[in-house]
């Protein structure tokens, strides 16, 4: 087995996988998977990769098209031409011009996720004076 860290998996442009796919390590895409992907290390999804499907990962520089939802512990990267159409959530984000992404996200830079409950907006009653309105009288 092989043991060394910076080793990555492949899955080629002519390869179409239905099912659930989990690594350790890293893995490029290129191909199609139909299922949710796990990662331990990095994704990089090349131009002509397509996955339907939810993403876990530690981080994932995107080319290609996602159908589904993205959380990268770290950073997602989105490349000029990328079409995502699901919600994501990582600490970092950067965005290329030309990408389409149609979802939800959440960046947190810190970690911290926002409150699920919105805030009330906090209401200052003025005072009316009944004599001021008089003076703007015809």
């Amino acid at each position: 087995m092989n043991e060394n860290p910076a080793a990555q998996s492949t899955i080629s442009a002519d390869v179409a996988i239905t099912g659930e796919i989990k690594t350790s390590g890293s893995i490029r895409i290129d191909g199609q998977i139909a299922g949710e992907l796990t990662a331990g290390g990095d994704v990089l999804l090349g131009k002509t990769a397509l996955v339907n499907g939810d993403i876990s990962v530690n981080s994932i520089s995107v080319a290609g098209t996602v159908e589904g939802n993205i959380i990268a512990r770290d950073k997602i990267e989105m490349k000029n031409g990328a079409r995502i159409l699901g919600d994501i959530k990582a600490k970092r984000l950067t965005v290329e011009d030309g990408v389409t992404f149609i979802g939800r996200s959440e960046v947190a830079p810190d970690g911290a996720m926002p409150a699920t409950e919105p805030v009330a907006p906090h209401i200052i009653e003025s005072e009316h004076h009944e004599e001021s309105d008089d003076e703007y009288a015809g």
